[in-house]
């Protein structure tokens, strides 16, 4: 089969024709995709099924697939205690210097609370709170040799200590001390609402404590009221030393040389960042 996407560079998905990878997928999975179902973001592409599953479709370059493969949601299968989607089953296939996954999984309970950042505060009930913490807990209780890939990047401790002295001053140690399970992408698009359930686990893996928790809240930092109720949920693993290095981490994000000057973000994310770097200083 002749596929009509190129293999030469990263591309999006939004904007080149998929129509032969959806085809693809179909005939490997023996299932029907419904045309109307059709969901495509900048390097996936998902789909309904005829079987009422969901398939996620994935590009990447084979140099950003680590040394312990690209089956971050089959692996992810496994965990215990966690909401999200069961895993079906996935085709894999090579395409020039660039490979293709499709993974199926079974349909969100929900529908998905919207994008990666939020400029206003969705309507969650306790319940769904408390299915978030419960699920978070759970998850750092496991065990894995995997290493967790948030943005495709393998995390490791020279990556945190670049990532935070490239945007903080250097008087402070950045040396992680507990490195546990992380979902690695946890934002307000990969959460379910009003019942809550966690998904897209292509990058999860060990991460410093606090790694998910300041993903989230960072996603919530257009929104103060939503930013703060994250801080006071998750208020163990941002109290704690690794906690407040992954503020950072998440803060140097926005803070960057990639940042916007109209993100409404960089206010917020700069008052906390002296807050903890005061912290950690006299600690």
């Amino acid at each position: 089969m002749t596929l009509s996407v190129s293999t030469r560079h990263a591309l999006d998905l939004r904007v080149q024709p998929v129509d032969d990878i959806l085809d693809r997928v179909a005939q490997s999975l023996q299932a029907r995709l419904l045309p109307g179902t059709v969901v495509r973001k900048r390097r996936t592409v998902g789909a309904r099924t005829d079987r009422d599953t969901w398939v996620r479709i994935e590009r990447r370059m084979a140099d950003k697939i680590p040394s312990q493969g690209w089956n971050g949601a089959e692996a992810a299968a496994r965990l215990e205690g966690i909401a999200q989607p069961e895993w079906r089953g996935c085709v894999v296939w090579t395409d020039g210097p660039a490979v293709w996954r499709a993974d199926e999984t079974g349909l969100l309970p929900a529908v998905p609370i919207g994008t990666a950042v939020l400029s206003t505060a969705p309507e969650l009930p306790d319940e769904w709170w408390e299915a978030l913490n419960a699920s978070l807990d759970a998850l750092a209780r496991q065990d894995t040799l995997r290493i967790a890939t948030p943005d495709t990047v393998t995390i490791t401790q020279a990556l945190i200590t670049e990532s935070i002295h490239s945007v903080f001053p250097k008087g402070f140690d950045t040396s992680v001390q507990q490195w546990v399970p992380a979902h690695a992408d946890l934002n307000w698009a990969n959460v379910t609402a009003p019942v809550f359930s966690l998904f897209d686990w292509e990058d999860w893996g060990s991460a410093p404590l606090g790694l998910d928790s300041s993903s989230l809240w960072a996603s919530s930092l257009a929104v103060p009221a939503l930013a703060d109720r994250v801080r006071r949920e998750r208020r163990s693993d941002f109290e704690s030393r690794d906690g407040k290095l992954m503020t950072l981490f998440a803060c140097s994000k926005i803070l960057g040389p990639y940042s916007h000057p109209e993100d409404p973000r960089l206010e917020p994310a700069r008052r906390m960042a002296e807050q903890v770097m005061e912290e950690l200083q006299a600690g």
